[in-house]
């Protein structure tokens, strides 16, 4: 399975629409209508979706990894600190997860940019 790509209310929704232009299956919290969920919330919706969550909140980090020690699987996380890298790095990166994995691949991982 090809991977998708979320990214949550954190994170400028010109990364997602630059994904898109590009041919990668990727969407933001505001194309969803996920603005205002908890972090929890977010995670269970990219569950639902069995997608990666593109984040630049550190808590988010937290959150799955608790959650993962409790049991719970996700379909991967990617990280990269907010003002780090501009949008169209953190497309190029983007795009070489999704070009050279599959969903398959991220399950329960947290990777940074």
């Amino acid at each position: 399975m090809k991977l998708r790509i979320y990214t949550n209310e954190n994170v400028d929704v010109a990364v997602a629409e630059g994904l898109r232009r590009r041919g990668i299956d990727a969407w933001s919290a505001r194309d969803a209508g996920n603005l205002g969920l908890t972090d929890e919330e977010q995670l269970e919706y990219a569950r639902r979706e069995r997608a990666v969550v593109f984040t630049h909140d550190a808590d988010f980090l937290r959150l799955v990894h608790r959650e993962w020690q409790e049991g719970r699987e996700h379909w991967g996380v990617i990280y990269a600190h907010i003002g780090q890298l501009s949008v169209g790095e953190c497309i190029r990166r983007l795009m070489d997860y999704a070009l050279f994995m599959d969903a398959e691949d991220m399950k329960n991982r947290i990777e940074f940019l």
